[in-house]
């Protein structure tokens, strides 16, 4: 009798756990309180601080605000445009038609990534200037790897036996793309956007190296005028706001999924 009650509580902790709607528990909300908390304390001690004038200025809260919504900027354009690159091409090279250039595809994402991304940045400023679109361009260029290969891989994971199943009653390729394929992919397909935000928010504070803006400007202020306290905020928001796009993305993954997978 303990062993049915067992499973009966367990299949009702796993239906709770099934029907909790998105951001229904007040645990969800642990890490965005704790970054907005950290955040606070970041930017107001700089304020109450005996800071030179250099320093003061640097770690305004005006200034910082700019440079907060120039980083988020950037993070964003280099997002959409990852979207719009990867999840088309991935599509595409998953066709039976395209398969023999899957890996000339990913040999040349791979190259994106694998390289420095500072080296990335400063080669793209050489060749096209300096500023906040050869910045994004960078970004995308050693972002889209993600993005890409979680398509790839999470619409060849799909059951060939549903696909051939939509195909015996009559749907057309794009209805069989549309109704059977994305659905089934787009766990695996989100992860891989995740992915890709959290690595824009990081890269991005080296696009300050090329004069694209952004919380980076606090790190190199900070290195080049020796001042470790904008060294250590600019590197703290940097990393706080990762953490609380990654929440954010992963409520909007919570959302998006299919539910029963």
């Amino acid at each position: 009798m303990s062993t049915t009650m067992t499973e009966t509580a367990g299949s009702e902790d796993r239906a709770g756990r099934a029907t909790t709607p998105v951001g229904g528990s007040w645990r969800v909300f642990i890490t965005p309180a704790v970054v907005v908390l950290l955040a606070a304390a970041a930017m107001a001690y700089p304020q109450f601080a005996d800071l030179d004038s250099t320093e003061a200025r640097s770690l305004s809260l005006g200034y910082i605000g700019v440079k907060t919504w120039e980083h988020v900027l950037l993070t964003l354009a280099s997002t959409v445009l990852v979207l719009a690159i990867a999840i088309p091409l991935g599509i595409l090279v998953s066709r039976r038609w395209m398969r023999w250039s899957t890996p000339v595809v990913l040999a040349i994402a791979n190259i994106g990534q694998s390289a420095p991304p500072v080296g990335v940045i400063v080669l793209l400023a050489a060749l096209v200037g300096i500023g906040f679109w050869p910045a994004v361009v960078g970004l995308v260029i050693y972002s889209v790897l993600p993005a890409l290969r979680n398509t790839m891989v999470g619409l060849q994971q799909v059951d060939p036996s549903l696909i051939d199943a939509a195909r015996g009653i009559g749907m057309p390729a794009r209805r069989v793309l549309g109704r059977v394929e994305l659905p089934l992919a787009i766990p695996v397909i989100l992860a891989g956007i995740r992915t890709t935000l959290v690595l824009n928010v990081g890269v991005a504070g080296l696009a300050a190296f090329i004069g694209a803006g952004g919380l980076g400007d606090l790190v190199v202020a900070g290195v080049n005028t020796s001042r470790v306290l904008t060294l250590f905020i600019g590197s703290v928001l940097i990393a706080l706001l990762a953490l609380l796009v990654d929440w954010i993305a992963g409520l909007v993954t919570k959302a998006l999924q299919p539910k029963g997978l």
